[in-house]
């Protein structure tokens, strides 16, 4: 890219750029590659053509963060007009996204990164100076008259991108110590010393913004009003310098971003410094967290954009959390009931092992050997009774290390691989794929398998095990947060202050909600059958089962309540001999004929089926339509008509 710095150009970018605004593409649907694929044929940018014909596309599916996450939808979704109609698809976790694209995190090497970005920064001012120092001066004019006039933003240009919400973003005039391109950088250097100092701690610290910047001002003199400018102004001087190589400087334009949070948004975020991760307290490895706490910042500049926004997922409930959690009012609530043609999903609550023992990932009993020699032994039947692919989420990577390390020692795993192979999915991402091919590879030439998962890992939310890749899925406990983390307390703290949330409220929705997502990972339409064991204790109890969506509830029924390990196996046997037996054609539509006949999209259906009949030029004359003996034409109405009731059933 780029060539305005003596660069080499980039040819894609050019011939789409010469094209301009007739840049236009033939009305049809266009995946990623197929964009690819064009690109590549007419010699365009794909990702830059996506960005263009944004602004004349009827649907455009993208990631949440294009919408969310101020520094991109600036940049992609500016075009979107007000009319436009917004909708969340599988919003269950939208929440957790708000928050996540206005926060930051940043360790050492990072603020280390950034101070070797300053001293780059700091020799191609000099050399500037030296060769053309009028930019920095017209740069600096510029600034004085604000920056919303420091440069005409092309849209192409990746340093267009603000942290700040639209309805935050300063307009005014940069303050004089940050205009001058050699002050603001030795401001920069004060406040990267300032943040390297903060890390050097061997206690925990947490604290408001409001304290931070106290103290910024105590020991550097850095005011925060400077600091609101801080990512413009940084975004601003180096296209002046008319770098080309951006990422190069993602350290700094994260000191930048956080710079400006932190001075304009007072509520709803705290400040976390960690000097070690807790999991191994002797190793040093401070980290800086800017914790935002309130998803509704930056669900709002949404609301207030389109007059039309939609949340939706087959696993959004209880459904009355998400106006609370997200700050609206909503103007239409609608749960809608799942229609299907028979049974198809076995939820069980498997409480004790076949020895009568409790089950429970709750932490005084999770690591008890009769815990874990029951949930294996749990698995071991689920292997042998269940044809085909088997999914079984834990609750943490740690714990699944811990029970896989005592199963092996127990050989309950080399007695589940004399019924299926078994994989694992890891933190690595390649061999998390690999295994999940294999696992399909496995099921497909009736080997049959199963995979360890984690109930919050990418399996859980990404993956689908549909057909035999998921006849079951096994949940070995409650998949609750990790309650003592300082991140979620402080989330918890401010949704009891402010939202009037109750903390074990809000553990218990998400952590259901979690467990609703891997029930659902095997069931992926209307003739897809599964079971669903819940194997823990908790799950019997009213105010957690209660809290699954309701396509899952309406199967649930006294006898799939308090099972043992062996009773639970007894029900799964008879679920799967049914659901082996041949769907009758009663059983393959959703709305019996009485319904139907009270249907008036059925009775106009049926009437116009048998006009067009009589109308026949044939019947007309009173002869045989061809292949049609003389007493069928009502027959064969009917039949049009079931063929067509049964479409708008679907």
């Amino acid at each position: 890219g780029g060539g305005r710095g003596g660069g080499e150009l980039c040819s894609y970018y050019e011939a789409l750029e010469a094209q301009g605004s007739d840049a236009a593409l033939p009305a049809a649907v266009y995946t990623l590659e197929e964009l690819k694929e064009l690109g590549r044929g007419k010699g365009w940018c794909p990702y830059f053509l996506a960005r263009h014909v944004i602004s004349f596309a009827n649907v455009v599916v993208y990631n949440y963060q294009y919408l969310l996450d101020p520094k991109i939808s600036a940049l992609v979704s500016r075009s979107m007009q007000r009319e436009c109609v917004v909708v969340f698809d599988e919003a269950h976790n939208i929440d957790n996204i708000c928050i996540e694209v206005m926060s930051i995190n940043f360790r050492m090497p990072t603020l280390e990164a950034a101070s070797a970005n300053l001293s780059r920064v700091q020799r191609e001012i000099s050399s500037l100076k030296e060769s053309d120092a009028a930019r920095l001066n017209d740069e600096y004019q510029r600034l004085v008259h604000g920056l919303a006039n420091s440069g005409a933003l092309n849209a192409s240009d990746e340093l267009a991108a603000n942290p700040l919400l639209p309805q935050d973003i300063l307009l005014q005039a940069v303050p004089g110590n940050l205009r001058r391109a050699d002050s603001f950088v030795l401001f920069l250097k004060r406040l990267v010393a300032h943040l390297k100092k903060r890390l050097q701690t061997e206690e925990v610290v947490q604290e408001t913004p409001l304290a931070f910047l106290s103290q910024l001002l105590h020991e550097e003199d850095i005011e925060p009003k400077p600091l609101k400018f801080v990512a413009e102004r940084l975004r601003s001087l180096l296209r002046t310098l008319q770098v080309t190589d951006v990422s190069d400087f993602n350290p700094l334009l994260l000191v930048g971003d956080f710079a400006t949070l932190l001075a304009t948004y007072r509520q709803g975020f705290c400040i976390i410094i960690e000097p070690y991760d807790e999991r191994s307290p002797a190793l040093p490895d401070p980290l800086f967290q800017f914790c935002c706490n309130d998803a509704s910042i930056a669900m709002k500049p949404v609301f207030e954009r389109f007059q039309s926004v939609v949340i939706t997922s087959g696993t959004l409930s209880p459904i009355d959390m998400y106006p609370k959690i997200l700050g609206f009012e909503p103007r239409a609530v609608h749960s809608f009931a799942m229609s299907f043609s028979r049974d198809i999903i076995l939820p069980l609550v498997v409480t004790r092992g076949a020895d009568q023992a409790p089950l429970s990932s709750k932490f005084d009993l999770r690591s008890e050997p009769t815990t874990v020699r029951n949930y294996g032994k749990l698995l071991l039947d689920i292997a042998a009774t269940v044809p085909d692919g088997v999914v079984a989420f834990f609750t943490s990577y740690s714990y699944m290390q811990q029970v896989v390390r005592e199963w092996h020692a127990l050989g309950i795993l080399k007695r589940v691989l004399e019924h299926k192979l078994v994989f694992i999915e890891t933190t690595d991402v390649l061999e998390t794929t690999m295994a999940l091919e294999n696992f399909k590879r496995a099921c497909d030439c009736g080997r049959g398998a199963v995979f360890l998962s984690i109930a919050r890992g990418k399996v859980a939310e990404g993956v689908d095990f549909d057909r035999h890749y998921g006849r079951a899925v096994l949940l070995l406990g409650v998949p609750f947060q990790y309650t003592l983390g300082r991140v979620l307390r402080a989330r918890l703290e401010f949704l009891r202050d402010t939202c009037a949330i109750d903390e074990a409220d809000f553990l218990t929705f998400d952590a259901i909600r979690q467990a609703a997502q891997c029930a659902g990972r095997v069931i992926r339409g209307k003739t897809d059958y599964g079971i669903v064991v819940f194997a823990d204790k908790r799950y019997n109890r009213a105010d957690k089962r209660d809290k699954l969506p309701g396509w899952i509830r309406q199967f649930i029924t006294d006898g799939s309540l308090n099972l043992s390990s062996d009773l639970a196996m007894h029900r799964a046997r008879q679920f799967l001999r049914k659901m082996a037996q041949p769907a009758t054609t009663a059983e393959t539509v959703s709305l019996d004929f009485e319904q139907l006949r009270r249907s008036n999209a059925y009775v106009a259906s049926a009437a116009t089926a048998t006009a067009a009949i009589t109308s026949h030029p044939l019947q007309a004359t009173g002869q045989q339509l061809p292949d049609q003996p003389a007493d069928q034409p009502e027959r064969f109405a009917v039949e049009m008509d079931e063929a067509e009731a049964m479409e708008i059933a679907v």
